[in-house]
């Protein structure tokens, strides 16, 4: 992802302030629009925890949401505009859980990448260069790939700290299987018990 994207992105989502905490689970389908807005992504929220960065977290539930909707492409232009459109609706229907919010957000659907068509060993190639050339970007990708994973899977449930086991379980899958679309490695994972 471009760099210019990320600081677009950076610049739309400041006034956010990190999630609650590290190695927490947030189950979607029963956290309201309006906890979510004013107690994980609101202003004041630190508590002086360990945070994640808020572009990770709605690029999180960027990815949950393409793979709830059935879809297989990672927009790569569309996380302001879903950043956008889940806020607003939130603000919209505070009572709504955060789980039939991100249903109704469409974001645009600019430059497309199919998963079903990139390889593991593509994929794996792309992803240690953004490793190394610019690894907050590397990170942020593998932020939508470990929502769309969950979501994939029918999960519901955004495990705060689980970024790290699921990059190295998608890395070995990759590993063991170069030839298999992206898709199929995510879909091939299970979720956490």
């Amino acid at each position: 992802m471009k760099r210019a994207v990320l600081v677009a992105c950076l610049e739309l989502l400041a006034w956010l302030t990190p999630l609650c905490a590290h190695a927490a689970d947030l189950n979607l389908a029963t956290l309201s629009c309006d906890r979510y807005e004013n107690e994980i992504i609101g202003p004041g929220t630190q508590n002086g925890a360990a945070h994640l960065d808020p572009i990770d977290t709605v690029m999180w539930l960027f990815g949950f949401a393409v793979a709830s909707a059935g879809e297989h492409v990672l927009y790569s232009d569309a996380l302001t505009s879903f950043g956008f459109a889940l806020d607003a609706e939130c603000k919209d229907n505070p009572s709504v859980s955060l789980l039939q919010a991100i249903t109704t957000v469409r974001p645009k659907r600019d430059k497309p990448m199919d998963l079903t068509t990139l390889s593991c060993a593509d994929w794996q190639t792309r992803h240690l260069k953004a490793a190394q050339s610019d690894p907050e970007s590397a990170n942020t990708i593998m932020m939508w790939l470990y929502g769309f994973s969950v979501g994939r899977s029918g999960g519901h449930i955004f495990d705060t700290g689980g970024l790290a086991g699921f990059a190295s379980a998608l890395q070995k899958r990759c590993e063991q299987h170069p030839a298999d679309s992206l898709f199929d490695a995510l879909a091939a994972r299970k979720p956490e018990p």
